[in-house]
């Protein structure tokens, strides 16, 4: 069977022509705020468009059928489509001049990831800003996931594109039909972005930072519109303690919402993942309270206002840092680097962790731990009892084999792939703390790193290689590895 190219090139096309649509959406914010940009935008959005139209014309001839090969290759195309076309706001405006630099911070937006190279965020436009937030949104669920939704209208089914595109090893489906499947998930994230954005607009924000932060902590992304990030409200606890629920959403398993707004609460309390990943947040929090309230370097009263008092401060700036980093969120209140030696290791063995399977966050998710941690306890007992058959259970159901390995797989590809990371990046000059620190955000889509590349640091020190590979790190691991990895492999280009 041979690679049906006509299809990935139309659906490239079609993602075109939508990220030309939200490009024309920044435009009519910058024309709302007269930032002097618009014509730039909107400029950057024709050309995308009339590319992605184009090619959807010249390809309009094609085989309904997407494979599983084809699937593979539309995901991982399309995000770089996305990204390479995503610049073009940047660059047109001006507003980073630099290919590379405008690369990074689109692909780091898109990735949700977060990490950037702006030293002055304050200064962009605000059309440009809301661009940067809006690759967030759309790179949370995933364009793929948006695209899909609208597939039935071109004739073309989405089975493929979803396994392909679907954050973490879950199966979990809303409704038998994919493509239903992703109109819900889209109702339930377009549901809490608007949520949050109303509830920061009446805790105080001004209505344009109370919407970019609702993408960027939808998509668990973290781009904010202020240079010291959400720092910046440290004086309004309320507004930190809304981010913080709307992260914690983010960060669990969309399904489990629309269970939730379906009244089936007693799915929710009973899904293991969903307690092991509320039971990380609470103790990681006491621990981190605790440490920061008796351990800290420097006094909590020096790094923030104390407006419910030195405990409270405490509490919220390590309940902010641990939801932020569990869910690869990213958002910044404080430098967890400068509380204690003890609280730098901890926050990096945290990059490690990730949300929930099924949600917008990165990482190597709650539930893949869990199974690792699962299947290794059972070793014990197969070791003792060599005859006996003793099949690992999630939610009360067995695991097949298959998936057992496929994780196992992913959790070794993913640690050797963070050791390469580390050693490119060491080979181009970082030290040892940046270096590590670097690729283990951008592998797990977290954002703020280690050393040069500390929560109150950005990633413009790098040098231009260095953008380059961790641009790259951040696609692995929003893609899951396999789906970018498989590409590589000589055996997916031989025809069968």
């Amino acid at each position: 069977m041979g690679l049906n190219s006509k299809i990935i090139f139309h659906l490239m096309g079609l993602l075109l022509v939508c990220n030309g649509g939200f490009m024309l959406l920044a435009a009519l914010i910058s024309g709302i705020y007269q930032d002097g940009v618009t014509v730039e935008i909107s400029l950057s959005a024709i050309i995308t468009m009339l590319v992605g139209v184009v090619a959807m014309f010249v390809t309009r001839k094609h085989e309904k059928e997407v494979k599983k090969k084809e699937g593979y290759m539309i995901v991982t195309f399309g995000w770089l489509v996305m990204s390479f076309s995503g610049v073009l706001p940047y660059m047109l405006t001006g507003a980073i001049p630099n290919f590379t630099n405008a690369f990074f911070e689109t692909m780091s937006g898109y990735t949700t990831t977060g990490a950037s190279i702006l030293d002055d965020i304050e200064a962009l436009p605000k059309g440009v800003l809301v661009w940067r937030s809006l690759t967030h949104w759309i790179g949370g669920m995933g364009i793929i996931v948006l695209a899909i939704a609208i597939l039935p209208l071109l004739g073309i089914g989405g089975m493929q594109l979803f396994a392909a595109e679907a954050p973490g090893p879950s199966a979990d489906k809303l409704h038998p039909r994919i493509t239903d499947t992703a109109k819900r998930l889209w109702y339930i994230y377009v549901g809490y972005t608007a949520a949050e954005t109303l509830l920061l607009k009446l805790a105080g924000m001004d209505f344009f930072d109370a919407l970019n932060h609702a993408l960027a902590t939808l998509s668990t992304g973290g781009f904010s519109t202020k240079n010291a990030s959400v720092a910046f409200w440290n004086d309004s606890p309320l507004i930190q303690y809304i981010i913080i629920l709307f992260m914690f959403l983010a960060g669990m398993n969309f399904v489990l919402s629309y269970f939730a707004f379906k009244g089936k609460v007693q799915r929710i309390l009973k899904d293991e993942e969903f307690k092991v990943y509320g039971f990380f947040v609470l103790a990681f929090t006491i621990l981190v309270t605790l440490t920061v309230y008796f351990k800290a370097n420097v006094p909590v009263s020096d790094y923030h206002p104390m407006v419910l008092g030195p405990l409270e401060s405490a509490f919220r700036h390590a309940l902010f840092q641990v939801v932020a980093v569990i869910t690869t969120t990213g958002f910044v209140t404080a430098d967890f680097t400068g509380w204690t030696p003890f609280m730098t290791v901890f926050f990096f063995g945290l990059f490690f962790l990730g949300g929930s399977a099924g949600s917008t966050a990165g990482g190597i998710k709650v539930m893949r731990h869990l199974l690792i941690i699962k299947n290794g306890l059972l070793e014990f007992k197969r070791t003792l009892h060599n005859n006996a058959i003793v099949p690992v259970r999630y939610n009360d159901k067995m695991v097949k084999e298959k998936i057992v390995y496929n994780i196992i797989a992913f959790f070794v590809l993913y640690m050797l792939l963070f050791i390469i990371g580390s050693l490119v990046l060491g080979f181009l000059g970082l030290d040892f703390e940046t270096a590590i620190g670097g690729a283990a955000s951008s592998l797990g889509n977290v954002g703020p790193a280690l050393g040069q590349l500390n929560p109150l640091a950005n990633f413009n020190s790098l040098p231009d290689l260095g953008k380059w590979w961790c641009a790259f790190l951040m696609l692995l691991g929003r893609l899951e590895l396999f789906t970018v990895l498989i590409l590589m492999t000589p055996i997916f280009w031989k025809k069968i």
